[in-house]
């Protein structure tokens, strides 16, 4: 009996020998990336959610990779490493919520909030309630932020290129009479106008119509062109996405309409929409914080790697996302955070950082925020020519 009690003492002691040594899963993060990279460092988990199928999914999907990209290279340098997790919103508010807890569940520390603002605007009510900190690479509307002091914004707010729209077209005399077609049911487009037309009083341009669209109307412009041409504009402005843009341009050249286009960040995409000809964008002007056919290396860097990895090339969704992880980084490093601390408590470090920061990225360089979360930085001039954006 003695020998039976001293077998069943020394497995015991082996056991417990074992368990100490061992390597637990709650010990490491497994921060595996698309491409293979692995690390065996505690990570800080990033998550957000976006449109990954839908209307809207080339925006999610953009989101979705730059931000790989950023974590790839981040965690291959072997420093501070990251977990990154995107969640399916389908551009819908209450299944953005959804996909907001799934995060939430899976251990989210700190996030990119949603791709598009309605979206947007749901899960940054999350987050506040939560002291979860969020820089979200797209979501623009003032509703994002306002009244949350850790929701923060990496692409420019809808007054912010409402304004610098209006300033554009009148500092370059792009147009003498302008007609404005935007979507009245969309905090997005509405809040690019209401601004937009503000400055155009202040900058004393000639706006001579203003016709609007819904979400069930955004398949026919007839009246909104006949209205336009009626008026003889010869700037159509259009804060508005791609997709009722391809149909507005569309219909312009069969009714023998041809302004000048000038569109705001939403018509990125216009040129890798399936079935478009992107002939019928010849000369379509935009504000966009990125271009993917700069000569800089790092955007080149970037360029490549996504054209690698996605066949195709990225739009100005992609770059903030990309710059989103990387601002994160430097926040991180700047205060000193840890994997191991809390939600709340890395809240309570970005609050105090960010608007601490320069930060030099694909979107833009010597960035900085302000404690309301929003962003600075210069928006560039592109035109589309034969089939790519060139800086104007």
């Amino acid at each position: 009996m003695k020998k039976v009690l001293s077998l069943l003492l020394a497995a015991a002691m082996c056991t417990s020998v074992l368990a100490g040594c061992g390597n637990s899963a709650g010990d490491t993060a497994d921060t595996s990336s698309d491409n293979g990279a692995e690390s065996t460092a505690a990570a800080f988990k990033i998550g957000g959610t976006g449109p990954l199928t839908g209307d809207a999914a080339i925006y999610g999907n953009a989101v979705k990779n730059g931000a790989q990209i950023a974590v790839d290279e981040i965690n291959a340098e072997g420093g501070i490493q990251i977990e990154w997790n995107m969640e399916d919103d389908e551009n819908d508010p209450e299944k953005a919520v959804s996909a907001y807890n799934n995060l939430k569940d899976w251990g989210m520390q700190l996030s990119l909030g949603s791709v598009t603002s309605k979206p947007g605007e749901a899960t940054a009510t999350e987050n506040y309630a939560d002291r979860i900190f969020a820089l979200t690479p797209s979501a623009s509307s003032t509703a994002v932020t306002e009244g949350k002091d850790n929701v923060f914004q990496m692409c420019f707010t809808d007054p912010n290129q409402g304004t610098a729209s209006a300033d554009y077209i009148a500092d370059n005399q792009l147009g003498t009479k302008i007609a404005v077609i935007y979507k009245n049911d969309d905090v997005y487009s509405s809040g690019i106008f209401e601004k937009f037309q503000a400055e155009a009083d202040a900058k004393g341009l000639n706006i001579v119509s203003v016709t609007t669209f819904t979400s069930s109307s955004a398949t026919d412009f007839s009246v909104q062109l006949s209205e336009a041409k009626s008026a003889g504009a010869d700037l159509v402005f259009l804060p508005i996405y791609y997709q009722p843009a391809s149909l507005i341009l569309q219909q312009a050249k069969s009714m023998d309409y041809a302004p000048k286009f000038f569109g705001v960040d939403g018509m990125d995409g216009i040129l890798t929409l399936e079935g478009f000809d992107t002939s019928l964008a010849e000369g379509v002007m935009l504000l966009t914080p990125f271009n993917a056919d700069a000569t800089d290396e790092k955007t080149q860097s970037f360029v490549t790697k996504y054209k690698e990895q996605f066949g195709e090339t990225p739009n100005q969704f992609a770059a903030d996302a990309y710059d989103c992880i990387y601002a994160y980084k430097a926040a991180i490093e700047a205060s000193g955070a840890t994997p191991d601390m809390s939600a709340e408590e890395l809240c309570d470090l970005m609050i105090q950082t960010f608007p601490t920061l320069t930060f030099d990225g694909l979107t833009g360089e010597g960035a900085t925020w302000d404690a309301t979360g929003a962003v600075s930085k210069d928006p560039k001039g592109m035109v589309i020519e034969n089939g790519v954006y060139v800086g104007m």
